[in-house]
């Protein structure tokens, strides 16, 4: 599979600089909410092979696909719970009539809160139902859209609170279209619908979302039909707008043999996953609070990535030239689960401390390293400071490793104002005296400011 290749157009300084962005998968398959809870997307696959990834699998917004698939926990749940005769399609009902209530400033508060910069909203998911209402509705399932609409409301109170708003759109499946269950890794490809009306619809689906609501990011999945003429969507969004970023997934399904159709794109999305090193060019980490995108009623607080680890991935990430956007499934009435309620808040309270050290910030020389008591660090840059993030809990001093602390600097912890203590060994290495009062928390920031006769270029 192709997904193009990077353009050597340059990032916007928005993106860059907003390092946090809030992902957010809603529709239909929220009435359900369920999923078996098998594990994550870096991992089961490699365990147990692709056939049993979609047999069970752990992400509730492919509720649908997987009820297709005879003797898999989701339609044995489905059987039990709803009875075998009912179908997905009436969830839509039921999802439209559970959003009547719903508040997008609800979202948007905690959101703003957690301290991201931006938010992508699945506009319409594989099972094709869209969020909005639009002037070019499925032509295979009457009604299958929001008569609410649900993605201008969000893009409104996104940007009245300050962030940007970029839209997910599925233009590679879309089970209205082929209707086939994805049984295997090669199935995923074999079932993107590659004919002219399906193509038609895709273009002029996209073409309003990007009128309608001039997203800041172009969010697409699965790829495309492979005669879609990416490059020409590319070109009327850059127009459009000329600041927005588009991600690497449009290219699925494509060969480079088809001129036109590929387009170059602006970052790459690992999915549950990081890069090891820093990366010249800039990319997005995506994955969930749990094991799911979708909301899934039955992961408990186990299968929840905790605070301190949460923290520590998007500091890694950051320090590698990277965005972290993080994803929450919200039931179908719009009501954020505690759980990740309170993932979202832990990592909130934690920037609104240590912000300094991963908002427009960039990588630094190196991005791992460890103390001399053996606590793994992160580096990040910024207006000539160095920040050394310690991904652990330090006692009553630290030791940098060589080269982080010139003479003459000066360093202050994250939240308290006053100098701290350096003393420097004869290899390089400073040895920081901590605060006598140091309140845990999941990773502790330091910055480093150059003294009279640096010129302040860390890199």
């Amino acid at each position: 599979m192709d997904g193009g290749e990077r353009g050597a157009r340059e990032i916007p300084a928005w993106y860059d600089q907003r390092k946090l962005g809030i992902f957010v998968h809603w529709g239909p398959y929220s009435v359900p909410g369920w999923a078996p809870v098998t594990g994550s997307f870096d991992s089961v696959p490699e365990r147990l092979g692709w056939e049993a990834w979609f047999r069970e699998n752990p992400y509730a917004e492919w509720y649908q696909n997987t009820l297709k698939i005879a003797g898999s926990p989701t339609a044995r749940h489905h059987a039990e719970t709803y009875g075998e005769d009912i179908p997905y399609e009436d969830f839509g009902d039921a999802f439209a009539a559970a959003t009547e209530d719903w508040d997008p400033a609800t979202w948007v508060d905690l959101f703003r809160s957690a301290g991201a910069g931006y938010v992508v909203l699945t506009t319409k998911h594989h099972d094709g139902y869209c969020l909005w209402p639009s002037q070019h509705p499925n032509p295979n399932r009457v009604g299958w859209q929001s008569k609410r609409d649900l993605v201008g409301e969000l893009g409104t109170a996104v940007g009245a609170a300050g962030m940007r708003y970029g839209l997910y759109y599925s233009g590679g499946l879309d089970w209205t279209f082929e209707p086939r269950a994805v049984r295997d890794f090669d199935a995923v490809r074999g079932t993107i619908p590659q004919g002219d009306d399906y193509i038609e619809y895709v273009d002029r689906q996209w073409r309003e979302l990007i009128e309608r609501y001039r997203p800041a990011l172009l969010w697409n999945d699965i790829g495309m039909p492979a005669a879609y003429p990416v490059a020409d969507l590319f070109a009327a969004y850059y127009r459009a707008v000329p600041d927005g970023i588009v991600n690497d997934r449009f290219g699925v399904g494509m060969t480079k043999a088809e001129p036109g159709h590929l387009a170059p794109f602006d970052i790459t999305t690992p999915e549950y996953r990081s890069y090891a090193e820093i990366t010249p060019e800039k990319w997005e980490a995506t994955r969930g609070l749990g094991y799911s995108f979708g909301f899934n009623r039955d992961e408990g607080d186990d299968a929840l990535i905790s605070v301190p680890d949460l923290v520590h991935l998007l500091v890694d990430v950051v320090s590698k030239n990277g965005n972290l956007l993080l994803n929450v499934g919200p039931m179908a009435d719009g009501t954020i689960p505690d759980g990740q309620r309170d993932r979202l808040e832990g990592l909130g309270a934690w920037l609104r401390t240590n912000g300094e050290a991963i908002h427009g910030t960039r990588p630094w020389r190196v991005a791992e390293g460890t103390t001399g008591e053996g606590i793994p660090i992160r580096f990040t840059q910024k207006a000539g400071a160095l920040h050394v993030i310690l991904l652990g809990q330090p006692g009553v001093r630290v030791t940098l490793p060589p080269g982080t602390v010139p003479d003459g600097s000066t360093v202050t912890l994250c939240g308290h104002q006053t100098p701290l203590t350096v003393t420097t060994g004869n290899d390089g290495e400073a040895t920081v005296g901590l605060p006598g009062t140091l309140t845990e928390q999941p990773a502790y920031a330091f910055r480093i400011a150059p003294g009279p006769g640096h010129d302040g270029d860390r890199a």
